[in-house]
C-alpha cells in the first residue's frame, strides 16, 4: 500500500476504508507488524513545527485522512483522496473484525473508568474473548517501557492507543519494536465517544466536515483557541501550497 499523495509535506495513502481493513487483516494473518496513523487538519499543522511528531507520522506504514478538511484539501490541490477514513470508524470496524476472526485487542489510554467502559461495552456487544487487556493512559516517562512490555506479553493482535497527540504517535513510534503487535494505531479521543462520555457529531455534520464545530459546542472554553488557530493555519498552509503549485506551473510553461 504505497499509492500516496503528499500534502503539506505529509504523505497520505489513497485508500478506502475497505482497502485499509483488508490490508490490516492480511497483516494480522501473516503476523507482520503494521503501524497505522490518521491525520487531520490540527495534526498536520502541528507537524510543520514538531519534528518528533512529523517523524513519527511519516514513518508509519499506513497514513489515512481522518478529517474531511484533509480530503477537501486533497481535491483543491489536485490530488484527490477517494474518501475519508475516520480513526473511530476504523476502530469500530476492527473490533467487529476481531470478533469475526477471533483476534484479540488491547485498549490503552483515557481515564480508568473510560477505558473500562470501552472494554465493558465491547464485551457486551461481542464477547470477552476479544479482550487481550487494557490500561488507562496516565503514566510518566519511566513507565513507558514497562507498558510496552505489558502490551507485548498480552499477545494482542490489535492495539488501540487513546492518548492525545503528539504523545501517542511518539510512544508508538518509539516502542513499536518492543510492543511487537501485528497492528497498532492511535485513536485519540475515541474511547470517550465509545464509553458515552462525549457525543459524536450527527452524520450530516461529519459529511460536511463540521465534527470540529460540534466538539467545540460541547467544550467551547477548552476548544475555541485550538480550533481557531489550527483551522486558520491549515487553510493558510493549503492556500500557500496551491500558490506554489501555480507558480511552478507558470515557471515551466
Amino acid at each position: 500500500m504505497k499509492n500516496r499523495i503528499n500534502i503539506l509535506n505529509c504523505p497520505i495513502d489513497k485508500v478506502t476504508m475497505e482497502e485499509t481493513l483488508n490490508t490490516i487483516d492480511k497483516s494480522i494473518q501473516n503476523r507482520t507488524n503494521l503501524h497505522h496513523v490518521v491525520v487531520n487538519a490540527a495534526k498536520m499543522v502541528h507537524m510543520q513545527k514538531d519534528k518528533e511528531l512529523y517523524d513519527s507520522v511519516v514513518s508509519s506504514d499506513i497514513i489515512n485522512a481522518d478529517g474531511q478538511a484533509v480530503v477537501w484539501a486533497s481535491k483543491f490541490l489536485g490530488q484527490p483522496l477517494p474518501q475519508r477514513v475516520s480513526g473511530i470508524d476504523l476502530m469500530q470496524n476492527l473490533v467487529k473484525l476481531a470478533y469475526e476472526k477471533q483476534y484479540k485487542v488491547f485498549f490503552f489510554g483515557a481515564k480508568e473508568e473510560v477505558v473500562k467502559g470501552v472494554v465493558d461495552k465491547y464485551t457486551d456487544m461481542y464477547n470477552s474473548n476479544i479482550i487481550a487487556g487494557y490500561r488507562n493512559g496516565y503514566f510518566d516517562k519511566n513507565d513507558e517501557q514497562v507498558i510496552a512490555k505489558q502490551i507485548s506479553e498480552s499477545k494482542a493482535d490489535i492495539l488501540f492507543v487513546a492518548i492525545s497527540s503528539p504523545t501517542k504517535e511518539i510512544f508508538l513510534n518509539s516502542y513499536k519494536d518492543i510492543i511487537d503487535t501485528p497492528f497498532i494505531m492511535g485513536v485519540g479521543g475515541s474511547f470517550d465517544v465509545v464509553a458515552g462520555k462525549v457525543k459524536r457529531a450527527p452524520l450530516w455534520m461529519q459529511k460536511y466536515g463540521l465534527e470540529w464545530f460540534y466538539r467545540f459546542l460541547q467544550e467551547p472554553r477548552r476548544m475555541w483557541k485550538r480550533y481557531l488557530v489550527t483551522n486558520s493555519l491549515f487553510i493558510w498552509y493549503v492556500m500557500r501550497e496551491k500558490f506554489m503549485q501555480l507558480f511552478k506551473r507558470k515557471q515551466t510553461n
